[in-house]
C-alpha cells in the first residue's frame, strides 16, 4: 500500500523519526492502528447511542433547547 503525504506532513513525519530513532513505516503504523481503533470505538459508541434513541431508553432534547442551555451557561462564566 501506498500512502500520499503533503510535504509538510513528510516532513514533520521525517523529523519524528529522526528524533525517535524509529523507521518511518513503524510511526505511520502505529499512527493508522491507533486511529482505527478509536474510530472503531467511536462508531461502537454511536451505534449504541442510536439503539438508545431508538429503543426510547432515553429522550433526545432538541437542538434549540442545547444551544440555549450553552449560551445560559456561558453568558454565566463570563466577567461582568
Amino acid at each position: 500500500m501506498e500512502v500520499q503525504l503533503t510535504p509538510e506532513t513528510e516532513q514533520k513525519l521525517n523529523a519524528l523519526a529522526i528524533e525517535s530513532g524509529r523507521r518511518t513505516d513503524d510511526l505511520v503504523e502505529d499512527a493508522m492502528a491507533g486511529y482505527l481503533d478509536e474510530v472503531v470505538q467511536v462508531r461502537a459508541m454511536l451505534d449504541s447511542r442510536y439503539d438508545d434513541l431508538k429503543g426510547e431508553r432515553v429522550k433526545p432534547i432538541p437542538g434549540d433547547e442545547v444551544e440555549s442551555y450553552f449560551r445560559q451557561k456561558s453568558a454565566a462564566r463570563r466577567p461582568q
